[in-house]
C-alpha cells in the first residue's frame, strides 16, 4: 500500500474538501502513530472522535474561508498533510498544524511543497507571517524550516501539558508584495 515516491511520479498539493474527511482522518491516524512526539494532539484522542466530528472539521474549513487543510498526493495516494489556518486573535498571522510526511516520502521534497503553498495561501490572505510550533531538536523537521525561512521565536514549552518533550515555536515574516 505504502511506497517510495519515484522520481517521475507527479507529486500534488491539493486542499482537502469536505467529502475527503475519510481519508484525512487515515492519514492523520497514521502521522500520529508513526509520529507521536511531534504533535500536541494524541493518537488515542484522535481514534476517539467520531466520524461525524471529523467530517465536521473539514466542512467548516471549507465554509470559514480561514483555513486551508492540504493534503500531498503520489499517485492518488496521500503521501503528506498541512493545515494552515488564519489565527483567531490576528489574521496577519496564519498558523501550521499537522504538518507531517509520509516515511516512504520523505527527502522528495514533499514536505517543502506542503510548506510552500502553505504560505502561498498564506500571501494571498494579505497575512504577514506564518508561524508553528516544531519538537525541539536538530531533525529533519526543524532544518525544512530553517531552510524555508522559519526562525526560532521565544523559549521551548511543553508539547502537551504534563510532557517533558519540548516544542519551539518559529515564525515567518511575510514580505508585503512578495508573489
Amino acid at each position: 500500500m505504502f511506497r517510495k515516491l519515484g522520481q517521475m511520479e507527479q507529486l500534488i498539493i491539493r486542499t482537502l474538501e469536505p467529502h475527503d474527511w475519510p481519508a484525512w482522518r487515515a492519514i492523520r491516524l497514521r502521522s500520529l502513530a508513526d509520529s507521536p512526539d511531534a504533535f500536541g494532539s494524541t493518537l488515542a484522542e484522535e481514534q476517539a472522535r467520531p466520524a461525524e466530528t471529523w467530517a465536521a472539521r473539514l466542512s467548516a474549513a471549507a465554509a470559514s474561508g480561514n483555513d486551508r487543510p492540504l493534503v500531498a498526493e503520489a499517485g492518488g495516494v496521500p503521501v503528506g498533510l498541512l493545515w494552515a489556518k488564519r489565527d483567531a486573535a490576528d489574521a496577519a498571522v496564519v498558523n501550521l498544524f499537522q504538518v507531517w510526511v509520509a516515511p516512504e516520502s520523505r527527502g522528495c521534497g514533499v514536505g517543502t511543497s506542503l510548506l510552500r503553498e502553505a504560505i502561498r495561501w498564506a500571501r494571498s490572505t494579505d497575512a504577514r507571517a506564518v508561524q508553528l510550533g516544531v519538537a525541539q531538536g536538530d531533525t529533519p523537521a526543524m532544518r525544512l524550516y530553517a531552510r524555508a525561512g522559519f526562525r526560532p521565536v521565544g523559549a521551548p514549552e511543553p508539547l502537551r501539558p504534563g510532557s517533558v518533550l519540548l516544542s519551539q515555536a518559529m515564525r515567518l515574516a511575510l514580505d508585503v508584495g512578495e508573489p
